[in-house]
């Protein structure tokens, strides 16, 4: 597979995770009964495994590595707050407020992730 075509793939997957994100997070604040739809479980995963799968093959096909690339480090960091902050807002969050909060920390960590990437600078909100 091409390095255009890994891209396409990774960007396309960027946008499906984070659309998934946002109407699993309206499930959790309506309550509705579809974020425990056995798709709802299962499609977050296949997209953030291929999501990740192509990353990793990209950086290894262009030589470009978190901890030597100041900003891929920088996303994986993010990435990082994304998954805890997502998960406490999706799973853990022991009230609603709670997981609200967590929700609007989520989207803003994925916000962040996507604009180190089109900048590929890590200081993006300066």
């Amino acid at each position: 597979m091409s390095y255009l075509a890994l891209k396409h793939l990774h960007v396309t997957c960027v946008v499906l995770s984070g659309l998934g994100f946002c109407l699993r997070g309206w499930w959790m604040l309506t309550e509705s009964p579809m974020r425990q739809h056995r798709l709802t479980r299962i499609v977050p995963h296949i997209v953030d495994s291929l999501l990740l799968g192509s990353a990793l093959t990209m950086a290894w096909l262009s030589g470009q590595y978190p901890f030597v690339n100041g900003w891929l480090t920088a996303k994986f960091f993010g990435l990082l707050a994304y998954i805890l902050l997502g998960m406490m807002a999706l799973k853990r969050g022991r009230t609603l407020a709670i997981r609200r909060r967590y929700f609007g920390l989520a989207l803003l960590a994925y916000v962040y992730i996507v604009s180190v990437a089109l900048t590929r600078s890590p200081l993006v909100f300066l």
